[in-house]
């Protein structure tokens, strides 16, 4: 009887631990493995930062970087880069390597998923971040696919970007700054533009029979125009052109002959040729 009321304690205590554990196990067993966390995946029309997110079409995506002419020597950065699709393009298709630029931490993600699945990961990069924030400066061709606002505070640090940079934008323009190629697939418009060089101002050009000539130009962006002037006589530019460093113009002198100049901007220098009565004369346009 001693024994009993010894041994009775420590049955029920072991009964009882005995039955948690069970029950623990049980609904352990019940509960089942965690369910796998669902891959990131964009919906088309999404809100972003500044942006919703629209898809470029393929087709004109081709047309844009057709327009570009982008090659495996260009470093492209693709500016909101969403997807990542137009930098996957460029690098599978033209062996270019590029950059995206995405505010969106998921988005940027899911680009890199993109970019792996294309096997295009020793080209193609994208970066987490504000392209307001972000250095581009090194690209030789810039893609966008933003808003119109957005497009027009992003033109002050294109316009400051290497003569020649070549800027690519699927549906929204640069305000006044006239597109030097329009492009278009199905009901898509992608726009093109080549970074002037900035050659506004007063200038002497030298080489020439005669001596120096004065030259004044005005411009807005790709558009140029002036005046060539010696002692007292005065020469219009005429058909003036001006695609990234590249400048072309004509001028008549007072004997009525037509003079054709073409030339690369070099900071404070333009050297070139002028063509008349079939003369090629090798001649340089420097700052005063």
């Amino acid at each position: 009887m001693k024994l009993s009321r010894v041994l009775l304690p420590i049955l029920l205590t072991s009964w009882l631990n005995a039955a948690c554990a069970s029950t623990a196990t049980t609904a352990t067993n019940t509960a089942g493995p965690k369910p796998a966390t669902t891959a990131y995946e964009p919906v088309r029309g999404q809100a972003g930062k500044d942006v919703i997110w629209i898809p470029t079409p393929p087709g004109l995506i081709d047309k844009m970087l057709a327009a570009a002419k982008v090659t495996d020597q260009d470093r492209l950065f693709d500016l909101g880069a969403g997807d990542g699709i137009i930098a996957i393009t460029a690098a599978r298709q033209y062996g270019t390597q590029a950059v995206g630029i995405e505010f969106n931490p998921d988005m940027a993600q899911f680009a890199r998923r993109k970019v792996a699945e294309a096997g295009v990961t020793d080209k193609v990069r994208i970066i987490t971040g504000d392209i307001f924030q972000e250095d581009f400066s090194s690209a030789t061709v810039v893609t966008l696919y933003l808003m119109p606002h957005l497009n027009l505070k992003l033109r002050p640090l294109l316009l400051k970007m290497k003569p020649g940079t070549r800027v690519v934008s699927h549906a929204f323009t640069m305000g006044d700054w006239e597109p030097d190629e329009t492009m278009s697939y199905l009901h898509a418009q992608g726009y093109f533009w080549v970074v002037p060089a900035q050659i506004e101002g007063n200038w002497v050009m030298t080489g020439l029979d005669g001596g120096p000539m004065r030259m004044s130009m005005s411009q807005s962006f790709q558009n140029i125009g002036g005046i060539l002037s010696r002692g007292s006589q005065n020469h219009a530019m005429l058909g003036a052109r001006l695609r990234g460093d590249e400048v072309k113009f004509q001028f008549i002198t007072q004997d009525r002959k037509v003079h054709a100049f073409t030339g690369r901007v070099e900071g404070r220098r333009i050297t070139g040729t002028v063509v008349s009565d079939y003369m090629h004369t090798p001649v340089e346009i420097t700052r005063p």
